[in-house]
């Protein structure tokens, strides 16, 4: 684990946003350096360093397109129309373990799990002697910082792992994460625990964090930071993975009540300005701090899907009908064309519609809607089918010809069925739709080609054991991660 993990602690004085350190582990880029022997001693300096981690998490490599366009990329849902290299393995499912793209989705996650592990243990040794203002302080900085490590494990245990459950079949004994529960020392010789390992871990994160806001009060009521919505959907999230129904329709409902949301946005004008860039996303929990003056320009996801080639697939577009208000966000930007698939897509949810670069659109990573979807799965897959349509929905009536339970499948089958779709229609760009069809192991068509006909290179795969590998690089260094066996063999042909 050491080239990757630990590569920065050979050089300890690049600890906490140190100038001309590159990459180093709590670089915040706004910040200067403190010595980091002792470093994180007092509230303000763990402040910086949490700020660090909030910002290795939103960059490019991770949170803020990788690690987040994976999963939609490598999909039925985008298409590519070949004019650029960009995520191109992926999408063609020819990856190596030499792929860049999961190379820094590894590294940069452990740079948030590390990062996140020493704000944590800073806040636990202060906290006995803190005044009752830094204790307060120290409890809401190690709450943000336990949901950006649980955030990061729960994307990385995703890309990197076997699917946890596969429709109802468990893979939890198989290969996880390497857990950092408190900072690895340069040269340790590490190992990955199991899946089950991994969520139990990221699992009591979110607990603890959730219990540290409610112990509070209150969080900083800035969807830019971690919050207790935020905490309770991510635990939501896991839950669905784990298909541990109850607990995880009970953590959304939460998550919605917290927030204080009943209803979402069904006007082709009110969803589209959910898109105009920073907070604009009035359904949103937990939002990355990209803008006009903190973005990734040529590496931002709203470059990816206009000029670098990516839009929405034509399979998915088949799946809108014309009364549904999501449509206001997906169209080329020239009205008249042969081939609209060889021009570029209008960003959708990276459009930016407030202004005119792309590149200024952020990431809606925690957001309402899919909480009532993940409602819906679960009180489906328990068999209480008024509950499950009653949350379906909320979501299903932005298309405008939906407008009552009585519109929707009537059994469990159709339910979920139905569902499958609606999640594809309503969480495009946000990153599930790989997972989701790994984690239902239904026959999906892939590498789509020939737009605007929908056609396809691989067909009829599934993916239940689709597995993804781990960094060469990573393997090499010899710090004792293994790879995972036989992935090279899962992929859909």
């Amino acid at each position: 684990m050491k080239k990757i993990i630990l590569k920065s602690f050979i050089s300890a004085a690049c600890l906490v946003g140190l100038t001309g350190c590159g990459d180093s582990w709590l670089e915040t880029k706004y910040y200067a350096g403190v010595e980091a022997d002792g470093a994180l001693t007092t509230p303000t300096v763990i402040e910086y360093a949490l700020n660090g981690v909030y910002y290795q998490l939103q960059r490019y490599y991770f949170a803020g397109n990788y690690s987040t366009m994976i999963g939609d990329v490598a999909s039925d849902i985008s298409y590519w129309n070949g004019q650029t290299g960009h995520f191109n393995a992926l999408y063609q499912f020819t990856y190596q373990d030499t792929n860049s793209y999961l190379y820094y989705i590894w590294d940069y996650g452990y740079k948030v799990v590390d990062n996140a592990a020493r704000v944590i243990e800073a806040c636990e040794n202060l906290l006995p002697t803190a005044s009752a203002s830094d204790a307060e302080d120290l409890r809401l900085m190690e709450a943000e910082a336990r949901c950006l490590r649980a955030y990061a494990y729960l994307c990385m245990v995703n890309v990197f792992s076997h699917q946890a459950m596969v429709n109802g079949t468990s893979y939890q004994n198989e290969p996880g994460l390497v857990i950092v529960d408190t900072p690895i020392p340069a040269f340790e010789e590490v190992t990955r625990s199991t899946i089950g390992q991994t969520y139990d871990f990221l699992l009591n994160d979110l607990q603890s964090a959730i219990s540290l806001f409610n112990q509070l009060g209150y969080d900083r009521g800035d969807v830019n930071y971690m919050n207790l919505a935020a905490a309770y959907g991510l635990q939501a999230r896991a839950n669905m993975y784990l298909e541990n129904w109850s607990a995880a329709a009970s953590a959304a409902q939460n998550a919605l009540d917290v927030a204080g949301i009943d209803e979402l946005t069904y006007t082709a004008e009110g969803y589209k300005a959910l898109y105009r860039g920073g907070n604009s996303n009035t359904e949103s929990f937990f939002t990355l701090g990209i803008n006009s003056t903190t973005n990734w320009s040529a590496n931002s996801c709203g470059t990816l899907y206009t000029t670098y080639g990516y839009s929405a697939s034509p399979y998915l577009f088949s799946l809108f009908s014309d009364d549904d208000c999501r449509l206001s966000i997906y169209y080329w930007n020239e009205a008249i064309s042969p081939d609209p698939y060889s021009l570029n897509f209008s960003g959708g949810k990276f459009g930016y519609y407030g202004g005119s670069n792309t590149a200024y659109a952020t990431n809606y990573i925690v957001n309402a809607p899919e909480m009532f979807l993940i409602e819906a799965e679960a009180y489906a897959n328990q068999g209480q089918l008024a509950n499950a349509a009653d949350a379906l929905l909320v979501v299903a009536k932005r298309n405008n010809a939906i407008t009552s339970t009585a519109d929707l499948p009537s059994t469990a089958d159709g339910i979920l069925t139905f569902l499958h779709d609606e999640r594809a229609r309503e969480l495009f760009q946000e990153g599930f739709r790989l997972y989701d069809l790994r984690r239902w192991n239904i026959a999906c068509n892939l590498y789509a080609v020939g737009a605007p006909e929908i056609d396809w290179m691989i067909t009829n795969a599934t993916l239940g054991n689709v597995v993804l590998p781990i960094p060469a690089d990573e393997i090499n260094a010899g710090f004792g991660v293994t790879q995972n066996s036989d992935w090279s063999s899962t992929r859909p042909q």
